[in-house]
């Protein structure tokens, strides 16, 4: 379901499905034990065409508001233009704000750009 490597100092976590309701929770605590063992890495979430399911959409956000207590950076990416939208959309608006990417290669670069 979950795949992570380190990029140019960008922590990048590739979700491949999109886990089901009962499989949310799970997800997100992986993506936040990710986070917390990386910080203060940007981190980007990578959507999959498979992974672009309310769950794994609801788990990137708050992913997003977890990351955003940390004051960790954080970008998402998908292929999606209705995911984007729901993306934008839905994110904390109180913390830093989440970038999407319909491009992995873009979302890489411009984490380390912020980061540096």
């Amino acid at each position: 379901m979950l795949s992570h490597t380190l990029e140019h100092g960008v922590l990048v976590i590739t979700v491949d499905r999109d886990p089901g309701i009962d499989g949310r929770a799970a997800l997100t605590t992986h993506i936040t034990n990710l986070v917390d063992a990386h910080q203060p890495t940007p981190v980007v979430i990578v959507l999959t065409d498979g992974a672009d399911g309310h769950a794994a959409v609801s788990a990137v956000l708050r992913a997003h508001q977890w990351c955003g207590r940390l004051g960790v950076l954080m970008s998402a990416v998908t292929h999606s233009a209705p995911v984007r939208r729901l993306l934008e959309n839905n994110a904390d608006t109180t913390g830093t704000r989440l970038v999407v990417h319909a491009r992995v290669d873009t979302a890489i670069t411009t984490a380390f750009t912020a980061a540096a």
